[in-house]
């Protein structure tokens, strides 16, 4: 069948059909980076419309929609949902081959039966309606959205000083949703709310004289995140360098400038990120944790979003410096005395997807299949063109079999069609490659392969003992 976002939608071939339809269509979702907010996955929230559904916090659609033209008031300002609705039909016949355009009519036609629908200024009162009427059922619940796609793990993204309530409230529930330690606001020792962030933590811990103690006090939020059902933690890292270690006196003294609200040398602040990230690591390895990297990140390079709308605005880009030594340099300290963590590396720049699957095999210690991981294609790069590189630049240099495959990284609890997207894009990768001969055609073979990248690979990691 063909047609915009048919049945066969990226499945060229007859093998690709078969791998997609006989196996990954129905696979269970493991989804171990995310946004979602635990909050509302507890209370089981609903919601009144699609438009606050949709476009509350999706920044996603937010850059589409200004790039198409549309006023600030009607992406993020004081405009009605309908009217941000509406604004974000306007945009969509203006964002074709966009990826959220197949994304929101993914999610348009898999939950609420609205296949054959484009969304258009003509459209829009048809789709307002149909589901708007819809989410008062109790089925278009948080937790029921997440059953609706098979989805057994979410991994959420989480602060340490955090209290994990709502992940204790969820615990025995039939979705495990864990926390994943995010402990960015204790690395960015040059930020200016460092100071007032580790308040916070003294508050929930102890004392915070010396670097020492700070990674004493993360440690003690770091086991009550292990305490809640943590598998891993994440690191938002927005240029990554890896100088020398200094000193206790060096490191005491630029966490003393930095509560005294002084500047901080790049060089001070980038000698406590190191040290900071030696010893995080050590500590996940001790753990069984695994330690997600995410790099090479501009963020918030619009002044004017930050000031008038904040953090997570849709105001970031990608970074195109150099990683490959300082990450090397990262992963060998810890490698060397035997306390490197199972590993993910996400770079945002796709020209560093070499290096990172490189990088990824210099580091395997024959442990477990690929102990370090060439992450997914990451935010700007979650493309069809984005995501068929990052793999085959992984099957190459490295081995797509070992892979985690995909994750949503969003905010939206209607996000989860995007595995479906990745999904049949991987079918197509492989029945192209069996039907060419680039692979064998034998169908344990395929089909095992399959079910590792779409689902086992990531339950085994997240879910199981290792």
């Amino acid at each position: 069948m063909s047609g915009f976002l048919s049945s066969d939608f990226l499945l060229d071939t007859a093998t690709a059909r078969r791998l997609f339809h006989e196996v990954a269509a129905d696979l269970p979702i493991v989804d171990y980076h995310n946004h979602l907010p635990p909050a509302e996955i507890a209370a089981d929230r609903q919601w009144e419309t699609l438009g606050e559904m949709w476009l509350a916090h999706d920044h996603y659609k937010w850059r589409v929609m200004r790039w198409a033209g549309i006023d600030e008031a009607r992406v993020t300002g004081a405009a009605s949902w309908r009217q941000k609705f509406d604004a974000f039909a306007e945009a969509m016949p203006r964002a074709v081959l966009n990826p959220v355009h197949h994304w929101s009519h993914l999610e348009l036609w898999r939950y609420f039966d609205l296949t054959g629908t484009v969304l258009s200024p003509k459209t829009a009162d048809h789709v307002w309606q149909a589901a708007n009427e819809r989410l008062a059922d109790q089925a278009y619940s948080a937790q029921n959205l997440l059953r609706r796609m098979k989805v057994e793990l979410v991994g959420t993204t989480d602060d340490p000083i955090d209290s994990l309530e709502h992940h204790a409230a969820l615990k025995g529930a039939d979705i495990r949703v864990v926390p994943t330690f995010r402990p960015d606001k204790s690395v960015q020792i040059e930020a200016p709310g460092f100071a007032a962030y580790l308040n916070q933590l003294e508050a929930l811990t102890h004392p915070i004289r010396s670097f020492d103690d700070l990674v004493a006090a993360l440690f003690l939020r770091l086991d009550h995140f292990v305490a809640h059902g943590c598998k891993a933690a994440d690191h938002g890292i927005n240029h990554l360098d890896a100088g020398e270690i200094p000193g206790a006196h060096a490191l005491d003294a630029a966490l003393k400038a930095a509560r005294a609200g002084l500047a901080i040398s790049p060089e001070a602040a980038a000698g406590h990120r190191a040290a900071l990230f030696d010893a995080l690591g050590r500590a996940y390895a001790a753990r069984g944790l695994v330690m997600q990297c995410h790099m090479n990140v501009v963020r918030n390079g619009s002044t004017r979003l930050l000031t008038t709308i904040g953090p997570d605005a849709g105001g970031d880009s990608l970074r195109d410096t150099d990683m490959a030594g300082p990450l090397n340099i990262l992963l060998d300290r810890l490698d060397r005395d035997g306390q490197l963590p199972r590993m993910v590396l996400y770079g945002l720049d796709p020209a560093r997807n070499p290096v990172l699957a490189a990088t990824a095999g210099t580091f395997q210690d024959g442990s477990i299949p690929g102990k370090v991981q060439a992450g997914a294609a990451w935010w700007f790069n979650d493309t069809l063109d984005g995501m068929e590189a990052q793999m085959r630049t992984l099957a190459q240099v490295g081995l797509l079999s070992t892979f985690l495959g995909m994750l949503t990284d969003s905010r939206s609890f209607l996000s989860f069609p995007r595995h479906e997207y990745f999904r049949r894009l991987l079918c197509g990768m492989i029945g192209r490659w069996a039907e060419n001969g680039h692979l064998p055609a034998d169908q344990d073979t395929l089909y095992g392969l399959v079910r590792g990248i779409c689902y086992e690979n990531a339950r085994n990691w997240f879910m199981g003992e290792i």
